[in-house]
């Protein structure tokens, strides 16, 4: 949650910083603000404002900040309400510096207490601030008693003294932070700090650039580095520093960016969630390129980091995540547990952090998320981690902090995704699961013909999904006819159980629709006490073993005057005659079948969003990348 964009060089700060921060809007915010410092200027010029970038922007435009240095932030409020005081940047020191942050300070109330009793005047409720008051309160120090000996610096040069009063600043906190500070007495000079949340360095010519992903720096420069837990980086116009905390300077690994401008702009779509609805073809191509092995009949992966025999003594799989990825890992349990005949046990992430389940030393963890940034997620590897599990991640951001700490993984390689709602990285997740349910079949008992199948249907799956998106007109009027609903039921069976729960998230998390997803046998086990005349029931009707058993179970809700809107791959003269409105799609096997019946659900989801007159991308409330507990 929140975004971080950060520019130092001989251009004007604050175009790059307006445009970065609408790059991030998709991370969640409810307020946002910008700081620069201008040319001999005795200080630093401040816009901030409650909504919206667009409202920022305006206000800009009217009384415009300038300056060759800058910081923004959006915020998506954790302490205290959405308020123009507790937007960032945050000043300390009665100006001296200027803060910009993300993550969470646990301690924040303790420092506040001591910062207040030295005489500092505290502006907002935020934990921030409090960053911004000790950033000031040390540098006053240091600069007051520079031969100080308990003063110890691990940069060099007339900067050291700044980088000095970060480190000893973030020395104090506990809690996660990624935060860039600002200094009025330094106009060409930014420094950085990382422990949990994610910054990445742009690495220009005469300009440099910070922002917590990639979106932000592309156009702007092609190189990148990314900052790791407790390092700093000293960027000034012309060079970037990194620094361990403790341990001194640091050889960084700097990076091609790969993103191109398309990848976050809506390339002529009306939002960022259709067009990533119409990439899935091409993720899912890109999720098995080079990963399908035809001479041996399985999937193979460079990054899991264990060789196949420890792999075969593995006895046990815990995969752990949380919203649209725990959807996911559902699908991997009955992949899995089916195609390898290796148990499978499902963990919602913010659980299992605080549980302490029994857990076999031949267990092995993977946390699934799409961001890597997953605070949850996250905690819950480290803990698995600390208890002496080896760790593996599935995630779609390279460099991310889970990408960073897992034992090894595997990416997604779905490319940016900027609509709040997670659409492709949802169903490259469930490919990437495919393959590695084939690849553990393959070391324990599929056999090599099954095997070669299993490719033949992956290998045809982007095919599939782009018949499926042949419904969007279809998907379109039966949304309109919808859209005044207040609740939906979802409903499958088996590998469709979980493809139902996340067409209902889709629908809660971007029309704000009361939406519960359910195996269709459940239905009669409560929930059928919801049924009637409006409320409609998403049946997802795809031929399998169960099919006539979910037949069943939609006569008991049309007996009692329930609206059927049924996802099919074959209509019956049965089904035909029960229904109120259908939608095709190709058929797929049991096991592919929750990525082709995903896209009318995601486009269901999104027309009747439209409809209803929803921001699709940047629903309320919500955040791509959850960084907070």
């Amino acid at each position: 949650m929140c975004g971080i964009v950060a520019y130092v060089g001989r251009k004007e700060a604050t175009p790059f910083l307006l445009s970065g921060l609408r790059r991030l809007e998709y991370r969640g915010y409810d307020s946002a603000g910008i700081a620069t410092l201008p040319p001999q200027a005795n200080g630093f010029q401040l816009s901030r404002s409650v909504g919206r970038i667009d409202r920022l922007a305006e206000q800009i435009d009217k009384s415009p900040i300038v300056g060759s240095i800058g910081i923004g932030h959006t915020r998506w409020a954790t302490h205290g309400p959405a308020t123009t005081e507790n937007a960032h940047p945050h000043l300390g020191g009665r100006g001296i510096v200027a803060v910009v942050h993300n993550g969470v300070i646990e301690n924040y109330q303790q420092l506040k207490e001591t910062l207040i009793e030295k005489g500092y005047v505290f502006q907002s409720a935020t934990d921030t601030e409090v960053i911004s008051h000790l950033v000031a309160d040390r540098l006053k120090d240091l600069l007051d008693s520079p031969t100080n000996p308990s003063f110890t610096t691990i940069a060099t040069g007339p900067n050291a003294v700044y980088v000095e009063a970060v480190r000893e600043t973030i020395a104090q906190l506990r809690g996660t932070y990624g935060l860039v500070v600002m200094f009025r007495d330094r106009p060409d000079l930014l420094v950085a700090a990382r422990c949990g949340s994610p910054l990445v360095l742009g690495v220009g010519k005469g300009e440099q650039f910070i922002a917590s992903d990639t979106s932000p720096l592309v156009g702007h420069t092609e190189r990148i580095i990314y900052l790791a837990d407790h390092q700093l980086a000293v960027v000034t116009h012309d060079s970037i520093q990194v620094v361990h905390k403790d341990q001194g300077r640091v050889r960084p690994e700097v990076r091609v960016l790969e993103e191109r401008s398309q990848d976050v702009t809506t390339d002529g779509f009306a939002h960022y969630m259709l067009k990533e609805i119409y990439e899935q073809p091409n993720s899912l191509r890109n999720a098995m390129r080079g990963r399908l092995d035809r001479e041996n009949a399985t999937a193979k992966f460079g990054g899991l980091n264990l060789t196949p025999s420890q792999l075969r003594s593995v006895n046990r799989l815990i995969l752990t995540a949380c919203g649209t990825s725990w959807h996911s890992a559902l699908v991997g349990e009955y992949l899995i547990e089916e195609l390898a005949r290796l148990p499978v046990e499902v963990e919602y992430a913010s659980e299992l952090r605080y549980r302490n389940p029994p857990v076999d030393h031949d267990t092995l963890i993977f946390g699934i998320t799409q961001s890597g940034e997953t605070a949850d997620t996250l905690a819950a590897l480290r803990e698995m981690k600390r208890k002496g599990h080896h760790t593996l991640a599935i995630c779609n951001v390279i460099g991310s902090s889970i990408a960073q700490e897992a034992d090894g993984g595997i990416y997604l390689h779905a490319g940016p995704e900027i609509g709040v709602a997670s659409t492709k990285a949802f169903t490259s997740q469930l490919c990437v699961l495919s393959m590695l349910a084939l690849y553990f079949g393959r070391l324990r008992h599929l056999s090599y013909e099954a095997g070669q199948r299993i490719i033949d249907q992956l290998e045809n799956l982007p095919t599939l999904v782009e018949h499926a998106l042949g419904c969007d007109a279809a998907v379109r009027k039966i949304a309109e006819k919808y859209k005044g609903a207040n609740n939906f039921l979802y409903l499958g069976r088996n590998y469709n159980f979980p493809t139902a729960l996340e067409g209902a998230l889709k629908l809660k998390e971007i029309s704000y629709i009361h939406a519960e997803g359910y195996p269709s046998a459940e239905m009669k086990h409560g929930p059928i006490a919801l049924v009637d005349e409006h409320t409609p029931s998403v049946f997802i009707m795809s031929r399998s073993t169960v099919y006539d058993k979910v037949m069943s179970n939609l006569q008991e809700v049309k007996a009692r005057r329930g609206p059927v809107i049924a996802i099919v791959d074959q209509m019956d003269s049965q089904l035909e005659k029960l229904v109120d409105d259908y939608i095709e799609i190709p058929y797929a096997e049991d096991f592919l079948q929750p990525i082709v019946a995903s896209i009318p659900l995601q486009l269901l989801a999104y027309h009747i969003a439209v409809f209803r007159g929803c921001d699709v991308d940047k629903p309320r409330n919500l955040a791509k990348s959850v960084t907070v507990e």
